[in-house]
This record gives C-alpha cells, structure tokens and sequence, in this order.
C-alpha cells in the first residue's frame, strides 16, 4: 500500500498520467473522434470505390456506342423506349408481389 502511494506522489507518474487521460478523453483528436473519422473514412473510401467503378462502365457503354452503330440502336432502343417509324413499342412492367 505505501508503494502504491508514494507510486501516486511521484510527479512524472502523476503527469504521465494526465496526459494520458487528456489525450484519451478531452483531446480535440480524442479516441472517440479518432473511431468517427475512421469510421467515415471507410464509407468515403466505399462510396469512392462505387463511382469508380460506375465511371468505368459509363466510360465502357460511351466507347461501345461510339464504335458500335448497332449496339447505339440496341442502348437507344431499350433506354429511350425509341422506335422506329412502322413499329409499335409494348412497355411491359412487372409489378411486385403484394404479401
């Protein structure tokens, strides 16, 4: 017991101490902060990851229809619901199932 206290009365423990406490609890950057922006980091990175790849598949489509007459009928056709002028367009929707 008078180990542990004169262990309480030494200055650098008791600083060291405090530092640790400030720096874990009351910091501007405190560990609390430091899982939140971490956390938001990862969902930034996800979020990046996704427009990534969509840009590439909107950058493949844009360089397929360039080239491709064909495939530019096919897209504007399915996308666009565009029809030629003796051709009738039947839009069939699916609608969900009501439980």
């Amino acid at each position: 017991m008078n180990r542990l206290f004169e262990l309480f009365r030494n200055k650098y423990f008791v600083a060291t101490a405090a530092f640790v406490v400030w720096m874990l609890f009351f910091d501007k950057n405190d560990m609390l902060s430091q899982y939140e922006y971490r956390y938001e980091v990862n969902k930034l990175q996800e979020e990046k990851d996704f427009y990534e790849e969509e840009t590439a598949q909107v950058k493949k489509n844009l360089r397929e229809l360039s080239t491709n007459l064909k495939s530019a009928e096919k897209f504007a056709r399915e996308k666009y619901f565009m029809k030629k002028d003796n051709e009738d367009v039947f839009v069939i929707i699916k609608e969900a199932k009501k439980d």
